[in-house]
């Protein structure tokens, strides 16, 4: 099995940042995709962030230029710099990764954490 847990939510006035982090663990072969999602109250969960196993990044446009993706592989982390919050970016954040462990990729997700950015 394996776990995704991810850190560095809180609470941040607009403008400021924060940083997120994700860490896998478990019996890991390889990792894939890593991604973060985010969902608001009473909405539906939305991509935010992808980053391939060779570093490639992709955002969605609502957080381009101002969120950046990184991983590193040695760590089995992925991480999330967020600048310029605005308060739209609340949310609960997730962590999601593409992770072999035996023989083909499963789709695992962490628990979430929780941005809030005050106006």
């Amino acid at each position: 099995q394996v776990q995704l847990v991810e850190s560095g939510g809180g609470l941040v006035q607009a403008g400021g940042s924060l940083r997120l982090s994700c860490v896998a663990s478990g019996s890991i072969v390889s990792m894939y995709l890593m991604s973060w999602y985010r969902q608001a109250p009473g909405k539906q969960r939305e991509l935010v962030a992808t980053v391939t196993s060779s570093g490639n990044p992709n955002y969605a446009d609502s957080v381009k230029g101002r969120f950046t993706i990184s991983r590193d592989n040695t760590k089995n982390t992925v991480y999330l710099q967020m600048n310029s919050l605005k308060p739209e970016d609340t949310a609960v954040y997730y962590c999601n990764a593409w992770v072999t462990t035996a023989t083909f990729p499963l789709n695992y997700w962490g628990q979430g954490t929780q941005v809030t950015v005050s106006s």
